[in-house]
């Protein structure tokens, strides 16, 4: 099969042909239809994340998914050979750039019926990290206001609808034709970066969801209201700032989690909750597509169709 491989730390990725791996009793392998970027896989090449996800090399990139089941180990017994699914795998495992993956049984979830399985890969890091930052750690409540950095990010994009999902105010950051894309997503009012200032703009917000980190999240703890909270996805937050601002700050350290994953699905499946695409390129395009990535100027998911 052919796969999306670097051979060390900050290697260029390489298109390489490498063996289809074998399956373990309680994992399945997956012919992959497509995958979706995340900044974590720029994190990953570059060996920022080997302290929380050590890997072996050669590696292949990769985590989000959406494919076919292929083959089932003994002990797979729920899934069969031709169920279309979606997934994402332990980012120290990798392989989801690939032509098939491996992937444990219960990572799995069944895709949407409502949405191609192209663009069904591009579910599960971004609406999965938006979910679990909103509705597990901020109990996201009605008539709460909502701050949504990068809002036509991979992140921030689906924040966006769950937020509002929820019954909160949402305000969202964001640039050039991502000025009217957050608009359209839902953002009761939307701040243009490069051109004014968020912390003169609002006051006494609830919750911040920050997926930039530096300055952005430096400026984003005087924007909230005593006892407010601060998500961070891209960096761990400052502690002694919150504190000083008698805030919460907490770092967002996503985890795969096929329960979530499946309510997610549910929310797409209602017509509740939409992908926003930045392009879509073949396997023989990853390599300029991860650059893209690493740009930070994608808006929505980049989709690598297999």
């Amino acid at each position: 099969m052919k796969a999306l491989r670097i051979r060390g730390y900050n290697a260029a990725p390489v298109i390489e042909d490498v063996d289809i791996p074998e399956i373990g009793p309680s994992e399945v392998l997956v012919r992959v239809t497509a995958t979706s970027l995340n900044p974590l896989d720029v994190k990953m090449q570059l060996g920022y994340m080997d302290a929380f996800f050590p890997v072996s090399f050669p590696y292949i990139l990769g985590t989000d998914l959406a494919g076919t089941i292929e083959r089932t180990g003994s002990r797979a017994t729920h899934w069969r050979s031709g169920d279309e699914v979606i997934a994402r795998v332990d980012p120290g495992s990798g392989g989801a750039l690939a032509e098939f993956v491996i992937v444990p049984s219960d990572y799995l979830v069944r895709a949407p019926s409502s949405i191609s399985l192209t663009d069904a890969a591009g579910l599960a890091t971004g609406a999965g990290t938006a979910w679990q930052a909103l509705h597990e750690m901020a109990d996201l409540r009605p008539g709460q206001t909502v701050l949504v950095h990068a809002g036509a990010g991979g992140v921030g994009s689906f924040a966006i609808q769950l937020a509002r999902s929820a019954g909160a105010r949402v305000i969202a950051t964001a640039s050039g034709a991502g000025l009217d894309m957050v608009r359209r997503l839902g953002a009761d009012q939307v701040i243009d970066y490069r051109n004014e200032n968020f912390a003169e703009k609002v006051s006494d917000v609830d919750v911040v969801l920050d997926p930039i980190g530096g300055e952005t999240q430096q400026a984003s703890y005087g924007v909230l209201r005593t006892g407010g909270r601060l998500l961070a996805t891209a960096s761990p937050p400052d502690g002694a700032l919150a504190k000083a601002h008698n805030v919460t700050a907490t770092f967002v350290f996503h985890s795969s989690d096929a329960s979530r994953l499946a309510k997610i699905v549910k929310r797409v499946d209602e017509g509740a909750l939409k992908i926003l695409v930045d392009s879509q390129v073949p396997l023989a395009g990853a390599v300029k597509a991860f650059e893209h990535q690493g740009s930070g100027r994608a808006k929505g998911k980049i989709i690598v169709s297999i």
